[in-house]
C-alpha cells in the first residue's frame, strides 16, 4: 500500500500535526486534514495562495477562507465529535493516487454505535472547488440533527482578516462573504449541497457563519449521506466573487459528485504518469518519496495562476505564507524535470515582482534588484527586522535575515537561468527573464566593496544559508552565487545578440552600459574562496575555523530553554562552528563539476558533523554531495530525513517562541533531488542525459520519467548502470 497514508485511532495531541500531514490541496487553496466537526482550536484551515492581510501591527500572513466542510452530528442531542465522544474505532488516511481525504470513525453513545465517513477532496480540475461525501448509519433508530454549512470563524495567527460577513441562501446553496480588513478583499464561499434523504431543514446564521440544520428520524442499518460542493472566489479572481462563486458551486452539483470525483482522480492519474519514481526494495523510501511528490504537486500553481510555493506550502500562515529562496534551489528542480509549464509559472511570480525587489535595494541605498528575503504577493519583504523572539526576555530580537542575505537574489537569477537552459525557451529571457538577472548582477556590483590593497572585490556583512552566523564577511556559498549571476548576465545579454533591437532597448531602458563594463571586471575580480592547498578545505566565511570547535551536542547542552534561538548575537552557536545548514556544502553541491572529489569529500567530512540541520532544506545537501562523492550508504539517512519529515512531524517546530510548524515543500523537493540527482546521477548537460547510479545497499532498482525540451524519457537505473530512451 505505498499510495496511502493513514493513521488509526484517537490522537488527540497529535491534531496540529496531522492537519499538516493529511492536508489536500491544489495550488489555489490548501485544506488541512481535520476533522469536519473541528472548531478554529483545532486549526482547520483553506489557506489561500496569494492573496494576503494583516492586522494592526501584526505580521501579515496568507487569508484562510470560512470552512465550508464545517459538519457536526447530534444523535438524540448527543454532538458525535472526535475531541469528545466515545470512540469504538477512528481512522484517517490519504489515498495520494488519488488526492483524495478520508475519514471514518464509530462512535459508541446513548444510541448505540454510529458511524461517520467522509471523503473530500481539493477538485484537481477546477482549483475554485472543493467536494466532500459525508456518510452515517446508526445501530439504533433514533433522531438526528446534523448542522452542516460554511463558518466562518476560523484560525489565524495574527487575526482576524475577515470583516462585515454577509450571508446569502436559496435552495440548496449557501453562501457566505467577508472583507479583509487591510485591503478590502472580498472572500466569497459558496456551499451546493445534495441529500440522499429528506429532513427538516432550517437556515440559521452566526455572528461569523451560516450553517443548515436538518433533522429526521435516521433507521437503524441504514446509510445516510450528502455531497457537498464548496466554491471559493476572491475579488483578485473576478470582480464579484460572490456571484461567481455561487455560479461554480451550483455547476459542480449538478455535474455530481461522483462526475467530478471521476474527473479529478483522471487528471490525478496523469499527473503521477510523469511524476512518479518507482524504487524497487525499500517500501518505507518509496512511500516517503511518493508523499513529497504528492505534497509538490498539491502545491504547484495551475490553470494559469502566476504565485508561487510559500515556504510552507499551503498549510497554513506559518512564515508569513511568504515565498523563499526555497522554491528556486529546492523545488523548481522537480518541476523542471516534469513539468516545465509549472516550472516557468513559478518563474514568472519573480519576474512579476521585479519592481518589488527595485524597491528594496533603493530602500538600502544600492542599485538593481534585492529581492525579498519573505515575498508576498508584489514582491514586498514580510520579513522584520525583529524576527525572533527572546525566550528569557519575551523581547523581539534584531535579526539580519532582511537585510543582510542577499544571496536571495542569485538564487532567483539562478532559477531564471536554468529554467531557460532547460527549456531553451527564449521568451522567458524576452518577457523579463533577462531583465530580472542583469538587475539582480547590478545589485551584486552595487553592493561589493573593492579592496584596493587585495585588488579584489568582496562581500561584506552578509548572512549565508547558515544563519547562525550573522554579518560575516565573504561566505563563500554567497560569494560563489554572486559570482555566478554576473557570468549568467553577461551570458543572457549574449544569448540575445541574434535579437538585436531588444537588446538596445532594454540596454537602453535599464540605462546599462556603465554597468556591462562594471560586471567584466567584477567577473575577473570578486573574491571567491577555494579550498585551502593543504587541507582542502573551503572556509565558510573569513575567520570561521578561529571560531570555537564545539560538537553540536556540546552547544545543545549549553541551552537553558529548548525553544532559544541558536543564533543572533548571543545565541549558543554564534561563537561556535556549529552551522544551522548547508552553507559549503551546498556550494559544492550547485558546482560540483568545479571541484575535485577530494575536495568534496574533505568539506562534506568536516562540516557534516558540525552541522545540527536546523532546517529542513539541510539534510538533502548532504544527501546529494554524499552521492555525487560514491558514498550512497552516507547519503541514505539523510534521504530519508528529508523525505519522511511530514510524514513523523519530526521538525523544528519553534524559532525563539514563534511558531514554525506545517510542511516542508522545500524537503519535499529536496527528497526528489536526492533520489533523481543524486542516487540515480541524472545529469543534463548540453542536451546530454546521462546517469551515474549510486543506489543505496536496499534499493534494487529506480525507473522514472523526465522532459527535456518537449520531449519525454523514461530512465531505469540499478547498481550496475541505466538506460534512458525517448518516449
Amino acid at each position: 500500500m505505498s499510495w496511502i497514508i493513514s493513521e488509526a485511532g484517537r490522537q488527540l495531541e497529535k491534531t496540529i500535526d496531522f492537519g499538516n500531514k493529511f492536508l489536500i490541496g491544489n495550488g489555489y487553496f490548501g485544506y488541512r486534514g481535520t476533522m469536519e466537526e473541528y472548531g478554529k482550536e483545532e486549526l482547520p484551515a483553506c489557506n489561500l495562495s496569494g492573496i494576503y492581510d494583516q492586522q494592526g501591527t501584526a505580521w501579515r500572513e496568507p487569508i484562510n477562507a470560512p470552512n465550508g466542510l464545517y459538519t457536526q452530528l447530534f444523535v438524540e442531542d448527543e454532538p458525535h465529535d472526535l475531541r469528545t465522544g466515545e470512540i469504538v474505532a477512528h481512522s484517517q488516511q490519504l489515498d495520494m493516487l488519488r488526492a483524495i481525504h478520508q475519514r471514518k470513525t464509530v462512535f459508541s453513545g446513548r444510541a448505540g454505535k454510529v458511524t461517520i465517513e467522509s471523503d473530500r477532496f481539493a477538485s484537481s480540475t477546477d482549483n475554485h472547488l472543493l467536494h466532500m461525501i459525508y456518510s452515517f448509519s446508526l445501530e439504533k433508530t433514533a433522531r438526528v440533527r446534523l448542522v452542516t454549512g460554511i463558518d466562518g470563524d476560523v484560525w489565524d495567527i495574527n487575526g482576524p482578516h475577515l470583516f462585515d460577513y454577509s450571508y446569502y441562501s436559496e435552495s440548496r446553496t449557501i453562501a457566505v462573504t467577508a472583507v479583509s480588513g487591510e485591503l478590502g478583499h472580498k472572500i466569497a464561499v459558496a456551499d451546493t449541497i445534495s441529500l440522499s434523504f429528506e429532513g427538516e431543514v432550517r437556515i440559521f446564521e452566526t455572528e461569523k457563519g451560516l450553517f443548515r440544520q436538518i433533522e429526521f428520524i435516521a433507521q437503524a442499518g441504514k446509510s445516510y449521506h450528502f455531497t457537498k460542493a464548496v466554491a471559493v472566489y476572491t475579488s483578485q479572481d473576478v470582480e464579484i466573487p460572490l456571484e461567481q462563486a455561487i455560479k461554480a458551486s451550483f455547476s459542480a452539483n449538478k455535474t455530481g459528485y461522483k462526475l467530478a470525483k471521476s474527473k479529478h482522480v483522471e487528471e490525478w492519474k496523469e499527473r503521477w504518469t510523469m511524476s512518479d519514481v518507482l524504487i524497487e526494495g525499500d517500501e518505507k523510501a518509496q512511500l516517503a518519496l511518493r508523499y513529497s511528490i504528492y505534497q509538490l504537486l498539491i502545491l504547484a500553481p495551475q490553470h494559469g495562476q502566476t504565485t508561487s510555493i510559500p515556504a510552507r506550502g499551503l498549510s497554513g500562515q506559518t512564515y508569513k505564507g511568504a515565498v523563499f529562496w526555497d522554491t528556486e534551489m529546492f523545488m523548481l528542480p522537480f518541476f523542471l524535470h516534469t513539468d516545465p509549464e509549472t516550472a516557468k509559472n513559478l518563474i514568472k511570480y519573480r519576474i512579476q515582482t521585479l519592481d518589488g525587489a527595485r524597491a528594496k535595494a533603493a530602500e538600502y541605498g544600492f542599485r538593481g534588484a534585492f529581492y525579498a528575503w519573505e515575498s508576498q504577493e508584489n514582491g514586498q519583504d514580510a520579513c522584520s527586522d525583529y524576527n525572533v523572539t527572546d525566550v528569557f526576555t519575551n523581547r523581539p530580537m534584531r535579526t539580519y535575515f532582511r537585510d543582510k542575505q542577499i544571496h536571495i537574489s542569485s538564487a532567483v537569477a539562478y532559477g531564471i537561468w536554468q529554467t531557460y537552459v532547460m527549456t531553451d525557451d527564449r521568451s522567458l529571457l524576452l518577457n523579463g527573464g533577462a531583465e530580472v538577472i542583469l538587475e539582480c548582477a547590478r545589485f551584486y556590483s552595487s553592493y561589493a566593496y573593492y579592496q584596493a590593497e587585495k585588488k579584489r572585490f568582496e562581500l561584506v556583512d552578509v548572512i549565508g544559508p547558515d544563519e547562525y552566523h550573522e554579518r560575516v564577511y565573504n561566505n563563500a556559498y554567497t560569494n560563489k552565487m554572486a559570482a555566478y549571476t554576473i557570468d549568467i548576465a553577461v551570458k543572457a545579454l549574449e544569448a540575445l545578440r541574434d535579437v538585436p533591437d531588444y537588446r538596445e532597448a532594454l540596454i537602453r531602458k535599464l540605462d546599462y552600459q556603465e554597468d556591462m563594463e562594471q560586471l567584466a571586471a567584477m567577473n575577473a575580480e570578486l573574491y571567491v574562496p577555494e579550498p585551502n592547498d593543504e587541507t582542502g578545505l573551503i572556509e565558510q566565511f573569513d575567520g570561521y575555523f578561529k571560531l570555537e570547535d564545539a560538537t553540536v551536542e556540546a552547544v545543545r547542552s549549553r541551552l537553558i530553554d529548548p525553544k532559544e534561538y541558536w543564533g543572533g548575537a548571543y545565541g549558543v552557536a554564534a561563537d561556535t562552528q556549529v552551522l544551522k545548514q548547508a552553507d559549503v556544502v551546498l556550494l559544492l553541491t550547485l558546482f560540483k563539476e568545479e571541484y575535485t572529489e577530494e575536495v568534496k569529500r574533505k568539506n562534506w567530512q568536516y562540516y557534516e558533523p558540525r552541522t545540527e540541520h536546523g532546517s529542513s532544506l539541510s539534510p538533502c545537501i548532504y544527501a546529494l554531495l554524499a552521492c555525487d562523492i560514491g558514498d550512497p550508504e552516507w547519503a541514505y539517512p539523510y534521504f530519508m530525513k528529508t523525505a519522511s519529515v511530514d510524514l513523523t512531524g519530526e521538525s523544528k517546530q519553534f524559532a525563539g517562541t514563534i511558531y514554525i510548524g506545517g510542511t516542508h515543500p522545500a524537503a519535499n523537493g529536496g527528497a526528489w533531488m536526492a533520489a533523481v540527482l543524486g542516487f540515480a546521477g541524472l545529469e543534463i548537460r548540453e542536451g546530454k542525459i546521462t546517469v551515474t547510479p549510486q543506489l543505496p545497499e536496499k534499493w534494487q532498482k529506480m525507473s522514472f520519467k523526465i522532459q527535456v525540451k518537449e520531449d519525454v524519457y523514461q530512465v531505469e537505473v540499478t547498481k550496475e548502470g541505466g538506460n534512458i530512451w525517448k518516449q
